[in-house]
């Protein structure tokens, strides 16, 4: 429950305009640098301070342009500290200047490289003046507030390769499903076909189903493309959920019924998969049921699915002619690979017993 309010805090502080935390960040340091006045008095008499001499202490307002004027700010937080240091000694002393802590993590977060290493020189050359242990604390606060300067740069370069580390693996997700939708649709529509016209002379009722076969698969094919297009628009809208592991035996009939006889089987006692593990599974076999119309000349196949040890396999078999000795898998079993491996799992694929076999393992485990 804390870690979901920390995480509201911080989007609400993000969503706040540059400019109110910049005041709000002025108005701390004025506060903290102030608070020496309200509880020190004057070792040499009752007589109040005077606004001379607090007045070093006002420039802590112009942090408020930190952000735009990041090293002239800096500059004026080290002169009214130099300022401050040059007043009467009996003074307040301020713990920890902390306009110029702000404003050397701005500097270090913001400006080039030359006005960093000034600021720098320019934020350390004092302590090497003062006591060892007001130098030390001066040399550790510096070194801090520009480490932080520096960290946060790293963070928001990382945190920007990460979006477009997400956005090309998206890309090559969308790449994918295209292909594997597109390629099934039309090699189901190409199989029937090729077959209609023999059909038409020799079996009429045969090439009805097959003229039915090639418009059920070019709307299917019409329809999981519109949910992709739904899903990539930036607008809300309809969107239809990803296809799972329930949609296979839908898939696999589909494809009886148009060329090879296929068969699915299941073992062992499913258990509940993530969703991106449902919608790998689902598509690794579309893919294989494809290359097995297209490229196998089968006339059967099965589908296995087995749940053992943690994991999901999938065997795809058909009775085709196997693989071409010599050939590369193509893209489609690189495209399953891909998908395989961006879960965590593995697809191997080889000569079987009788033809082309495919092997899939996929992590399974109860999703969170």
């Amino acid at each position: 429950m804390f870690r979901v309010w920390e995480r509201r805090a911080a989007a609400w502080f993000r969503s706040l305009p540059p400019l109110v935390i910049d005041f709000a960040i002025a108005l701390a340091v004025l506060i903290g640098q102030s608070v020496p006045f309200l509880f020190a008095r004057r070792a040499a008499g009752p007589e109040p301070w005077t606004f001379a001499e607090y007045a070093p202490v006002l420039l802590a307002g112009l942090l408020v342009l930190r952000r735009r004027y990041p090293f002239t700010v800096l500059l004026l937080m080290i002169a009214s500290s130099a300022i401050y240091s040059m007043n009467d000694p009996d003074i307040p002393p301020q713990p920890i200047w902390y306009g110029h802590v702000v404003a050397l993590y701005t500097v270090a977060e913001l400006s080039p490289r030359w006005q960093r290493f000034t600021a720098v020189a320019l934020s350390l050359a004092p302590a090497l003046t003062v006591s060892p242990s007001t130098m030390i604390r001066g040399l550790l606060v510096g070194l801090a507030a520009y480490v932080m300067g520096r960290a946060r740069v790293l963070q928001r370069d990382y945190g920007a390769l990460r979006e477009e580390r997400a956005a090309e693996r998206e890309r090559a997700r969308i790449a994918r499903d295209m292909h594997d939708i597109l390629a099934h649709g039309i090699s189901i529509m190409i199989v029937q076909a090729e077959a209609g016209p023999l059909a038409v002379r020799h079996a009429p009722e045969r090439a009805e189903r097959a003229f039915e076969a090639i418009g059920a698969a070019g709307r299917e094919a019409q329809a999981q493309l519109r949910r992709m297009l739904d899903l990539m628009k930036e607008e809300a809208g309809s969107r239809s959920p990803q296809p799972t592991l329930d949609d296979l035996p839908e898939l696999v009939a589909r494809v009886s019924e148009t060329g090879p006889a296929v068969r699915l089987s299941r073992r062992g006692e499913p258990v509940p998969l993530p969703a991106d593990v449902e919608v790998a599974a689902y598509r690794i076999v579309q893919e294989a049921l494809t290359n097995m119309v297209k490229h196998a000349h089968a006339t059967s196949g099965e589908v296995t699915m087995s749940w053992e040890d943690g994991e999901l396999m999938i065997t795809i078999t058909d009775d085709g002619r196997g693989p071409v000795p010599g050939a590369a898998g193509g893209h489609g079993l690189v495209g399953m690979r891909e998908r395989a491996s961006a879960c965590g799992g593995s697809v191997t694929a080889g000569a079987g017993e009788r033809g082309f076999e495919v092997v899939v393992r996929l992590p399974a485990g109860v999703t969170a």
